[in-house]
């Protein structure tokens, strides 16, 4: 099922949350929160659910029969801690949540409601988990990258575009993954006769510079990797990037689908479907502390044809052949 069929299948489950209470139940009803980091009806958030929520029926659960769904949506840190708060005061049987700073605040507010995170980049290195084999706590799920991924970002550049030799990947410093993620980009760029340089900017205004100061010299590239300054700042960059001619690699498929050129990242569909596993897991009784974190199984090369047609960039036969998704 692709993503507009989610969302589809998401806009009938919504409609019928505010019945649930109502229902005759011949199940014990259980409770599940959501707490997502976006603005309520995020396109993107809403294919994720939605895939949730499939899976989450077909593990036998259904709405207003023997669960019900809670949801908040959060896009800002007050908004975050706000709608945390109401939710733990809520005693759901587990809260499904996204992303580092959501956990964290969810953690903060209790240590007994059992937290399973669909994405979240790395946990350890947060302290929201003892240890990826063994969380310890109250909250287990699945981790968005292995390091070795920021590797595969650069040599997809130099595939695609094999005149850059100047590249700036712009990353969150503030979070643990940003330096790591860096650091493997950086060992591998002296093997592809590349030179990379970190933008460590949040601000609008300081990423536009960055990027303009860039631009300025030939041979130029981007690498968008996860964190708060590509998220807040996603539709500016990509306009940078096709106003300075810049080729440039995202995390995730949102940002091509924008506009932006390429993108290697999890399939977060599948995240979201496994995550809805470790759900029905804890309501039959499972505990979050001996569910192990894991990694991705699934990755996905998206292309967009248009914008590598505007860059005057070819995209290599093998690399049309091998990706996930082609945007015309």
């Amino acid at each position: 099922m692709r993503r507009r069929e989610f969302i589809t299948l998401l806009g009938g489950g919504v409609a019928a949350w505010p019945l649930a209470a109502h229902a005759q139940q011949a199940e014990r009803m259980r409770r599940i929160g959501v707490l997502l980091p976006a603005a309520a009806g995020n396109p993107d958030y809403l294919g994720w659910f939605g895939a949730f929520l499939q899976e989450l029926s077909q593990l036998g659960w259904s709405i207003g029969r023997n669960v019900r769904i809670d949801m908040r949506w959060a896009p800002t840190n007050a908004e975050i801690r706000k709608q945390a708060a109401e939710l733990v005061a809520l005693a759901p049987d587990v809260i499904l949540a996204h992303g580092t700073n959501t956990v964290a605040v969810l953690l903060q507010a209790t240590r007994t409601l059992p937290v399973v995170f669909p994405i979240i980049a790395d946990p350890v290195a947060a302290g929201l988990v003892d240890s990826l084999a063994r969380p310890g706590g109250n909250a287990t799920g699945f981790m968005l990258f292995e390091y070795g991924i920021s590797g595969k970002w650069l040599e997809l550049l130099k595939q695609i575009a094999p005149g850059v030799t100047r590249v700036a990947v712009i990353l969150d410093h503030t979070i643990p993954t940003g330096p790591a993620q860096f650091g493997v980009i950086q060992a591998l760029a002296s093997s592809l006769s590349m030179e990379v340089n970190p933008i460590n900017k949040r601000e609008a205004g300081d990423i536009e510079r960055a990027v303009a100061a860039l631009a300025r010299s030939p041979n130029g590239g981007l690498i968008v990797t996860p964190g708060q300054p590509a998220v807040l700042n996603r539709d500016l960059i990509i306009t940078l990037a096709a106003r300075h001619k810049l080729p440039a690699i995202y995390f995730d498929r949102s940002y091509v689908a924008a506009g932006g050129l390429a993108s290697y990242g999890p399939d977060r569909i599948e995240m979201y479907r496994r995550a809805a596993g470790y759900v029905d897991r804890i309501l039959k009784g499972e505990k979050p502390a001996d569910m192990p974190v894991q990694a991705p199984t699934n990755y996905e090369l998206v292309i967009n044809r248009k914008s590598a047609k505007a860059l005057g960039l070819t995209i290599p036969p093998p690399l049309l052949a091998t990706a996930n998704e082609l945007i015309e």
